[in-house]
């Protein structure tokens, strides 16, 4: 009777402490999340220097560069055909009816078209179709640094201030000549003058107005469009461009 009272003993809870993070183990479990944000912060950090460094790799004429599709040819042994050619030994109107088709305010923005922007912002809250408000520079950007599917939309995020760098750094006749040196044409056709030899069997300095025009308006979709052999259509619309490009002035006044 007069014994030390046995200790009470609450099953249900019995083990629980075999089983509990120790405080040191609970710390760390809290810091792991904080790690790895740390981390993909760093790695994005990375990612964005990436296409920052290879802008000013890319002033210099000589440097030639290409575009993450001619990449995924050579790494699928698919292969292509580019020859690089200097915008002096591209056909004038050529240029002029890309930039009449695809980007009339060129000479003018800078890597974006606000405009344009505002107008597909505008569509997409109204929950209309939206157009295309993408520029010559934020193609020109996709092509070197960018993929071209899926998450566009998160493509576009990246796309945009990268186009404003681009346009800062580069001038507009430079951004030019490497978008025609880099635009695919075709499959496996990549830049102009492999374009003008593959769908004409002339260079790119010789191409004629019409033919220009052709070449122009097959860039927004070069896979299901053939300029050597257009349809009604495509020529319909290659006329309406030969004739902007032939009194565009001013919208081109950068490239002189």
């Amino acid at each position: 009777m007069g014994g030390l009272a046995e200790p009470i003993v609450d099953h249900e809870t019995e083990g629980l402490d075999m089983v509990r993070p120790k405080r040191g183990n609970r710390i760390g479990l809290r810091r792991r999340p904080r790690r790895w944000v740390r981390r993909g912060i760093s790695v994005a950090i990375v990612l964005a220097l990436i296409p920052a460094v290879l802008t000013f790799l890319y002033l210099p004429p000589f440097v030639h560069p290409i575009s993450t599709l001619m990449l995924k040819d050579l790494a699928t042994f698919s292969g292509y055909d580019r020859r690089w050619v200097s915008i002096d030994d591209v056909a004038p109107a050529l240029a002029h009816s890309v930039i009449m088709s695809e980007d009339g305010q060129f000479c003018f923005h800078r890597g974006i078209d606000l405009g344009e922007l505002r107008g597909v912002v505008d569509d997409a809250l109204a929950g209309e179709m939206t157009r295309g408000a993408s520029t010559i520079t934020m193609q020109t950007v996709k092509n070197l640094y960018l993929w071209s599917r899926p998450l566009g939309s998160v493509r576009k995020v990246v796309e945009l201030p990268l186009a404003v760098y681009f346009d800062a750094v580069m001038s507009k006749r430079r951004i030019m000549e490497i978008y025609l040196n880099i635009a695919e044409w075709g499959p496996g056709i990549y830049g102009i003058e492999a374009a003008a030899q593959h769908h004409f069997g002339v260079s790119a300095k010789r191409l004629s107005r019409r033919q220009a025009a052709l070449l122009a308006v097959t860039l927004p979709n070069p896979i299901a469009r053939n300029p050597a052999k257009p349809g009604p259509g495509l020529r319909r619309l290659a006329a309406l461009i030969e004739r902007r490009a032939g009194r565009s002035g001013a919208y081109v006044g950068c490239l002189r």
